[in-house]
């Protein structure tokens, strides 16, 4: 019996990395190509897309920057920074209240603040768009940081309120007693206790808004007001027949993402299982 549970045991960790290894390939199958033919002239690559590249050919990149591309990452930068920030900003106060203040109602406010995570944006473009003809906001950067906080805020707070649930009171309590406001204790306290959770969803909130398309697609119709990911796919079609420029432009709008999930890598698996158990 001893016997074959020990085979059993190798067989199944080898099924195991073979296809975590397997699945490891697939993902980074389409990065290699995209970043070895940024480096190639456009002969090389079609002689030969998979080969790695024979030199490191800066044309591309060139081509690449040249075009309005620095505006293009400027805006990213702008709408991304500015839409986390505060969304990060007003779900840690909204959530510090589900968490910790009695209300009429709190649960069923709750509840439908995260049934809001269900809704589609793009049910949303229609009165969105007449709104901000309205308000004369179309082609600014100002709708877009509002519309993304108000996407993102359902499932930041509900994330924050289950970690602050989860804070022993025994913490609380010891603040109170020793003269702490209710806000001392929340940014003297709750705050640094809840590094991980924060920026595990600085994390995923800078990562959906980086590549969302359909909303700036929308709502920034200027050249000069557009994001990274709206300008590269007019930026595509343009430079269509220029494979190593296409390549060079999404390789340089990956690398921002790629910088900011190695600086949170850190935080974001102890920030997902964050209050999944009390007291923890």
């Amino acid at each position: 019996m001893k016997k074959n549970t020990a085979r059993k045991l190798p067989i199944a960790a080898t099924l195991r990395y073979t296809l975590l290894s397997f699945m490891a390939f697939m993902a980074l199958a389409p990065v290699y190509v995209m970043v070895s033919g940024s480096f190639k002239t456009q002969k090389q690559f079609l002689d030969s897309p998979l080969s790695p590249p024979s030199g490191f050919n800066l044309g591309g990149y060139k081509s690449a920057w040249s075009d309005s591309f620095p505006t293009w990452l400027l805006n990213s930068f702008l709408i991304v920074t500015f839409s986390v920030i505060l969304t990060l900003a007003l779900a840690s106060l909204a959530a510090w209240g589900f968490a910790r203040f009695p209300f009429k109602g709190k649960e069923s406010l709750l509840a439908i603040i995260v049934s809001l995570m269900v809704v589609p944006p793009v049910v949303l473009l229609i009165p969105l768009f007449k709104l901000g003809v309205t308000l004369s906001l179309i082609s600014t950067l100002q709708i877009v940081v509002f519309i993304y906080m108000a996407l993102m805020l359902p499932f930041s707070i509900y994330m924050l309120t289950n970690y602050f649930k989860s804070i022993p009171e025994s913490i609380i309590e010891s603040a109170s007693i020793d003269g702490a406001s209710t806000f001392q204790i929340f940014r003297i306290i709750v705050l640094p206790l809840s590094g991980a959770p924060i920026a595990t969803l600085a994390v995923v909130n800078l990562l959906w808004a980086w590549n969302e398309l359909l909303l700036a697609l929308v709502f920034l119709q200027s050249n000069e007001k557009k994001t990274l990911m709206v300008g590269l796919t007019g930026f595509q079609s343009r430079y269509s027949l220029d494979i190593p420029t296409v390549m060079a432009g999404m390789s340089l709008a990956t690398l921002p993402l790629v910088v900011a999930y190695l600086f949170g890598q850190r935080y974001f698996i102890s920030g997902l299982t964050a209050g999944s158990t009390k007291g923890e």
